[in-house]
């Protein structure tokens, strides 16, 4: 019989007149990865976040190896032995490596009043040694690294102690498959430490290779825990969605030709460091794919393409000649992008959804004189949220109390309600479960035949071999590579050129 870690009893709570978390009980063990699955806004984060000190419980509690715990935030948390790797960034701007590893536990280098600053980052590197991430630096500002490796650095940060809890909430959406494989060593070793992990992805088939033991959520509800080894992919989307899914889920033809009208060229494409020498061809109607590991350099392209570099050198032009070099040209040129970095890039978050619904669209929503009707952005951010299922109060919510997904909904709503011809899509559903990244490939699929143009860029391999009408494979910045649609394509065929 398995010991009982952490007792969940009772736990409700609500922002305004939504009820994210509804009288929500389970148990989780010692020595298990312990998924938590559910549709966005199913209420995962805001469980663990409850649990991490993120948020206030409004009833109920947890019950944490026999005794109630109450974390005021995250330091007390860590206290009480629980930690969290956010999804979106969970490291502070301004501050060094060192300074992020141990934010609010510093008193472990203080004497006399005075903090050790050589002691403090002696010990860090001792620590991204041991994780093997040495080549990020302790005496390094935070930014002076990317997303992923300041996920690696969250990494250590959160378990460095060896807290009885950790939490993983949608952290490998973030990371390419190398990040990936280290953060699962480590969810090995916390696990046979005898420690949990309670583990958050969209990924099914990932849930089912990693965890223990699943706990399903449904809007704010508990609905049930299953062991791991006993159910299959098709019944987690059963009990997440409360139905069965059915319908295509990547696009099924295989045979139509690429129309050779070209609405877009990137000619010699560079960004120093990242990007050399980049060029390709965009054709109406098509979804072309750019895939590759982390740092290939596939996310730089789709900042190059939509003028959103800074020293970007290469030219980008449009079938009419215009070239694209800032990003006013861009959308006004009917592009449109998606950031991978979501909550820094493409949303504003102490907004409310309305307002970056409308954000790109203000010159068509916009009267003769220049006039925004409020009652106009409300109806039309209310038409494209409701058509992306956001779940929300109504669109004056900030965006900022949304769960990820969600937030990913916004952005994407954002830009069919431009309705703009082509666009640059970087993780388009990362984040996203289940059921809406069904939508979302069946809403690209439809903008496709309806002659949109579409770039794709993304860590997962499946969504490009299932979406894409060609992929470039990107390598050290360079392209490697380009494949045609093909139904005998697999993953190695793609990963064979990006490594």
């Amino acid at each position: 019989m398995s010991e009982v870690r952490l007792q969940v009893v009772n736990l409700c709570k609500s922002f305004g007149i939504t009820k994210a978390v509804q009288n929500v009980s389970f148990n989780i063990n010692k020595g298990e990865v312990h998924a938590l699955i559910g549709e966005n806004g199913s209420g995962k984060s805001t469980l663990t976040n409850m649990l991490t000190g993120i948020y206030t419980i409004d009833s109920g509690k947890f019950i944490l190896d026999g005794k109630e715990i109450h974390p005021a935030n995250q330091v007390e948390a860590n206290n009480e032995g629980v930690s969290i790797i956010v999804q979106e960034q969970g490291t502070l701007s301004g501050l060094t490596v060192a300074d992020n590893i141990f934010l609010g536990h510093e008193d472990m280098f203080v004497k006399a009043g005075v903090k050790n600053t050589v002691a403090m980052h002696k010990k860090a590197a001792q620590l991204l040694e041991e994780y093997g991430f040495g080549r990020i630096k302790p005496y390094a500002m935070i930014d002076d690294y990317n997303f992923e490796d300041r996920k690696l650095v969250e990494i250590v940060k959160a378990t460095y102690f060896d807290p009885k809890i950790v939490v993983i909430d949608e952290t490998t959406t973030a990371l390419s498959q190398e990040g990936r494989e280290e953060l699962y060593k480590h969810m090995e070793r916390i696990k046979k430490q005898g420690n949990t992990v309670i583990f958050i992805s969209h990924d099914l088939p990932e849930i089912l290779d990693k965890s223990d033991t699943i706990t399903v959520l449904r809007d704010g509800v508990y609905i049930d825990t299953v062991k791991s080894a006993d159910v299959t992919e098709d019944d987690l989307k059963k009990l997440m969605v409360g139905r069965e899914v059915s319908g295509a889920y990547y696009r099924t033809d295989y045979d139509e030709k690429i129309s050779d009208e070209v609405v877009l060229e990137a000619k010699n494409l560079t960004v120093p460091g990242l990007i050399e020498d980049v060029s390709f061809k965009l054709h109406k109607g098509e979804i072309l794919g750019f895939g590759g590991l982390s740092e290939s350099g596939m996310h730089e392209v789709g900042k190059a393409v939509f003028g959103a570099s800074f020293d970007r050198t290469g030219e980008v032009k449009l079938a009419d000649g215009t070239q694209i070099n800032d990003i006013p040209t861009a959308i006004n040129h009917s592009i449109a992008y998606t950031s991978k970095n979501r909550d820094s890039e493409s949303v504003v978050m102490n907004q409310g959804i309305g307002d970056n619904i409308c954000l790109p669209s203000l010159k068509e929503l916009a009267n003769k004189l220049g006039f925004l009707s409020g009652k106009k952005m409300h109806d039309f951010s209310d038409k494209f949220a409701k058509e992306m299922s956001v779940k929300m109060v109504n669109v004056d919510q900030f965006v900022s109390d949304l769960s990820g997904g969600n937030k990913q909904k916004v952005v994407l709503a954002r830009w069919i309600g431009k309705d703009s011809d082509i666009l640059v899509l970087d993780s388009p559903t990362r984040g996203i479960d289940i059921k809406v990244k069904q939508d979302i490939y069946q809403l690209m699929d439809k903008m496709r035949k309806s002659g949109k143009s579409i770039v794709m860029i993304s860590e997962e391999l499946m969504e490009l071999i299932g979406m894409c009408d060609r992929i470039i494979i990107m390598k050290d910045g360079k392209i490697n590579g380009e494949l045609a649609r093909s139904r005998d394509m697999d993953e190695n065929t793609l990963i064979g050129k990006m490594v």
